[in-house]
């Protein structure tokens, strides 16, 4: 790595730990200083996780975040912009949750905290990877095993935290930093449109979309989307 890369702060996704960005930590180290936080299992509330992410953060650095990751990052922004020097959102949303949304996620809690806490199952591996990678063991044993370890109590405050999330797509155009909007084109939980939205609203900002690829792009096709991010991080 050289001495002048710069920090990169990556924040995971719901039911995600570090090892959804461990081929981005092995791969960039030579352009950036990658470091994964934990904080997005730890509080209940975006601005808590925010808060805690910004006070762990060198003064200046480069923030990725996935889903769950990304609506932190836009808290972020909307907190400390002069301490971001570029900013990447994969597949993620900048909208609020629906109010059918929200009570879904309140059902999630609830069956939880009764005791029923599945991680992701067989039934739900479609929404967060490619239909083609659901046979892909290796990948399935990673997607569940990380789900395990955020487990339940993790679980419950991420989802309390995603409810209460502000819509941030009043924000969008006072992001002024270089921006990477990345997302797997079969992403089914935050589509491309979403993408196409989040880029015509953001200046500085550039659109990949990863093909063949779900939710869970930085491990589904994590060659294509370190070059988008080695790109963006050396532009």
């Amino acid at each position: 790595m050289s001495r002048s890369a710069l920090p990169l702060v990556l924040i995971p996704g719901v039911l995600c730990n570090g090892v959804l960005w461990q081929a981005q930590v092995d791969d960039l180290g030579d352009v950036a200083h990658p470091t994964v936080t934990e904080e997005h299992t730890r509080h209940t509330d975006i601005g808590a996780i925010a808060g805690a992410v910004l006070a762990g953060a060198p003064e200046k650095f480069a923030l990725a975040g996935l889903s769950f990751g990304g609506y932190i990052a836009f808290e972020i922004m909307r907190r400390a912009p002069h301490r971001v020097d570029r900013l990447a959102l994969l597949d993620t949303t900048a909208n609020e949750d629906t109010d059918a949304r929200r009570v879904l996620r309140r059902n999630y809690i609830k069956q939880a905290q009764a005791g029923r806490f599945l991680g992701v199952t067989d039934r739900l591996l479609p929404n967060f990877i490619h239909p083609d990678r659901v046979g892909d063991t290796a990948l399935v044993d990673k997607v569940k095993a990380m789900a395990l370890d955020v487990g339940r109590d993790g679980f419950v405050r991420q989802q309390t935290a995603v409810i209460g999330r502000p819509d941030s797509r009043r924000d969008l155009a006072d992001i002024d930093c270089p921006t990477l909007v990345l997302v797997g084109r079969q992403d089914v939980l935050t589509p491309l449109e979403r993408h196409v939205e989040m880029q015509a609203a953001i200046p500085n900002s550039e659109l990949r979309v990863i093909e063949e690829c779900g939710h869970l792009s930085t491990m589904e096709r994590p060659e294509a989307v370190n070059q988008a991010m080695r790109d963006w991080l050396t532009a």
